[in-house]
């Protein structure tokens, strides 16, 4: 479908709809460049607990890592954010002890993944297997199972607009 002037500005010049054209998408860019970086800042507050990293900049177990999926306000549940993560674990790679303000389902993507939640039990995860993290559980051990062969799971997170994500237990 092509949209021509007559669609924009019906009772416009030509030479005039075009400029209106290129004032609307003028705005539109001005409008999105200030969204950006608020948008951005929000991600990177929300993904920034979750991606462990020591004083020299690098990952402090390598191989480890924590990719951003995605990240939508629910809108039919005012105030909640449902934000979805890959979290990768090289041979041996673990996560540090931590709780989440909201709840977490966690799906095993590759290899076998250890958890143990509050004083439960260590139990092991296989690719296809999930497990379920009440808001404010502590996460005591999350890791790879596996001192050879990487692991991957895909973390759900449904949480407050704006909640801190992943907090690590003092």
């Amino acid at each position: 479908m092509s949209i021509t002037c007559d669609v924009i500005a019906p009772r416009l010049p030509e030479a005039r709809c075009v400029s209106v054209a290129v004032a609307a998408g003028l705005m539109c860019a001005i409008a999105l460049g200030k969204a950006l970086p608020t948008t951005m800042d929000a991600l990177s507050t929300v993904l920034a607990p979750l991606c462990a990293v020591s004083s020299n900049g690098s990952s402090v177990n390598p191989g480890d890592a924590v990719e951003l999926i995605t990240s939508h306000a629910l809108p039919n549940v005012p105030g909640k954010r449902v934000t979805i993560v890959r979290v990768s674990y090289g041979p041996g790679g673990f996560s540090a002890p931590h709780r989440h303000s909201g709840t977490v389902t966690a799906y095993i993507t590759k290899g076998e993944i250890r958890s143990q939640l509050g004083g439960g039990p260590v139990e092991t995860f296989k690719v296809g297997q999930s497990f379920f993290e009440p808001p404010g559980s502590t996460h005591l051990v999350s890791a790879n199972a596996s001192n050879t062969e990487p692991a991957e799971l895909i973390a759900v997170f449904v949480a407050d607009e704006g909640a801190q994500l992943t907090m690590p237990l003092d």
